[in-house]
């Protein structure tokens, strides 16, 4: 038990510890006012991150299955766990190419000097080594910039070495979507060997992945310090530091309402919630696992692990910065051009570079590895879920089949447009529909589920609480969560812009393809809604008081009499599957009623 638990919770460390904690958080951290956005942040990890991540370990781990057929529970809804399913998939897709991308770049940093210290030669004008800096004298550009007037200085549009590495070597890029160009092969090698790793520690099942982890989880930790250790010995790292979480921290940002908003959607994405992984690994967990430890556990290392990464990526940022004699606001970027740009650059000018970046490259590896495990697992336990007589014995073929289709499906984006499409997917699919599927997950696991009946599976697998203990949550699941996400999720639609790479824009059918992948992840509530209503009977409000479907493992579970104490054992309502079903105009009248009733009761609590 203790080895499982052990494996289980290094697992939930590496899905939800991803890129995001290390490219995306120390950027949002400084942009937001520093030290100051640790505020917005833990407060909506109390708010949002730890009831969700809680609702969800809770959900799976109850009723032993993936994200789809969890909602057995509430079946109106089953649809909420496809979307899941897919948003994983898609995510999948390009998270294996990033892996691949990091993969060539670990390789390509097994060399001295690193390919993008210099410039290619002297012929290519569109690349320089330092800012190109000229001053504006009666129209005329001189290199006298010291005396210039700052009003006069033109800073040249050139890139740099990492930056002119990234697209015209490593990537191939080519002017837009629409200009394809043949395959990159070593990144389709690359993004091989990335499919290759996953399948072989995914193909015997939670028996091999749990044994990986132990690796995985842990061991970017290790980098992350050596990173830290090196970083801030270095001349200049002190003022990196200071732009993150020192005294550049900024109070007055606490009153703009984008820096909660960056807080939230954060935490909402670093922890993984709504993807189904949560679901998915918790399954697997022994019924009577505290699984709210293990939220405790696994949130606050994810939010540790954000800041501490921080450290490391900003003082040697810092050390860059004074190296270019810039400010850290010119040499900082996100996402891609944090890890592929910014930070192999700043590299190079470190002694003994190559033994860093080989570090850091395989920091970046290690970190989407474990999220990649993850994703691929709630494919795989989804179909064994569906078609557990033909695929349960079949979990390696089934493993190779999956990772085949995935290594296929990523072809197109190892293309020299590939990062065009990585940026499509991403834009599209991993935003506001995720904000969607999570808002219809929690309203109806607390009203139409009911939360007082969830709460009681709770205790039955953790032991009876005091009605004190679960007062933050119901008031965070009934209320403050959804509300919040409601909030989110108006905002992200009312200032959803088309995505662009830098300055380059889609075209039409591209965005039109970005729709389309959307409609694909919707479409599937309507139909399971309506899957079921013509197939069950009676009305919504008896059946979503009073029957729950079969779930895999309940009805053992209930005929071995496992007991939470010496009085209570599972109740025989979950082994029996309800005759009755569902009538559409009730939802409202429940959701409106549940609502009005739990805020009655908590005003006389009051």
């Amino acid at each position: 038990s203790a080895e499982i638990q052990r494996d289980y919770v290094l697992s939930m460390i590496g899905y939800a510890v991803g890129l995001g904690n290390i490219w995306r958080f120390p950027y949002l951290t400084y942009k937001n006012g520093g030290g100051a956005f640790l505020i917005p942040y833990f407060t909506m990890l109390l708010v949002t991150g730890l009831p969700l991540f809680f609702l969800e370990s809770s959900f799976g781990q109850f009723c032993s299955q993936g994200p789809i057929n969890v909602w057995r529970a509430v079946p109106i809804l089953q649809g909420v766990g496809i979307g899941m399913v897919i948003v994983t998939l898609l995510i999948a897709i390009y998270y294996n190419v990033i892996i691949g991308y990091s993969l060539y770049y670990m390789f390509a940093s097994m060399q001295s000097p690193l390919p993008w210290t210099n410039c290619p030669n002297t012929t290519v004008t569109t690349c320089s080594e330092t800012p190109l800096v000229y001053c504006n004298i009666n129209g005329t550009l001189t290199e006298m910039v010291q005396t210039c007037n700052p009003a006069d200085k033109v800073k040249m549009d050139v890139q740099s070495p990492s930056e002119y590495y990234w697209d015209n070597v490593a990537l191939q890029r080519s002017s837009g979507l629409e200009e394809t160009g043949p395959v990159v092969w070593h990144l389709a090698l690359c993004l091989l060997l990335s499919t290759l790793l996953a399948g072989a520690s995914l193909i015997k099942g939670i028996k091999s992945s749990g044994k990986v982890v132990y690796f995985t989880a842990t061991f970017p930790y290790v980098v992350i310090l050596i990173l830290l250790i090196r970083g801030v010995t270095l001349e200049g790292a002190s003022e990196g530091i200071e732009f993150y979480i020192g005294s550049q921290s900024n109070l007055t940002k606490l009153s703009d309402a984008q820096v909660w908003k960056d807080a939230a959607t954060q935490i909402f994405y670093s922890l993984s919630i709504g993807l189904g992984g949560l679901m998915a690994l918790s399954s697997y967990n022994e019924f009577h696992n505290n699984v709210f430890t293990d939220t405790l556990v696994v949130s606050i290392t994810n939010a540790a692990t954000s800041i501490f990464a921080g450290f490391a990526i900003f003082s040697i940022m810092g050390h860059m910065a004074h190296v270019y004699k810039l400010p850290v606001t010119e040499v900082v970027k996100e996402g891609f051009g944090l890890a592929f740009i910014a930070y192999p650059g700043a590299l190079t000018k470190l002694p003994i570079s190559p033994l860093w970046s080989v570090l850091f490259f395989f920091m970046i590896l290690i970190v989407g590895l474990d999220s990649l495990f993850a994703e691929i697992e709630v494919i795989l336990t989804s179909l064994q879920d569906a078609y557990p007589k033909v695929l349960k014995s079949r979990r390696p073929l089934l493993t190779i089949a999956t990772c085949s289709f995935l290594y296929l499906l990523g072809l197109p984006c190892v293309t020299r447009a590939g990062i065009y499409w990585v940026t499509l997917i991403d834009s599209f699919v991993a935003t506001w529909v995720v904000l969607f599927l999570v808002l219809l997950e929690i309203v109806g696991v607390s009203y139409l589920y009911g939360v007082n009946r969830f709460i009681n599976d709770i205790e039955m697998m953790i032991g009876k609480k005091s009605p004190h203990f679960w007062l933050w949550w119901k008031a965070c699941w009934l209320f403050f969560t959804p509300f919040i996400l409601l909030v989110i999720l108006v905002w992200s639609l009312w200032t959803f812009a088309p995505p662009t790479y830098g300055d380059i824009h889609f075209p039409s059918w591209g965005l039109s393809l970005g729709w389309c992948m959307l409609v694909f992840v919707l479409m599937w509530l309507p139909i399971g809604a309506v899957y079921h209503l013509t197939k069950a009977k009676g009305s919504l409000l008896n059946v979503s008081k009073t029957g729950v479907p079969t779930w895999k493992g309940t009805e053992k579970r209930a005929t071995q009499k496992i007991k939470v104490s010496t009085e209570q054992t599972i109740p025989m309502r979950l082994t029996t599957t309800p005759t009755t079903s569902f009538d559409v105009s009730a939802v409202l009248f429940i959701c409106s009623s549940e609502y009005l009733w739990h805020l009655s009761q908590s005003i006389e609590m009051f």
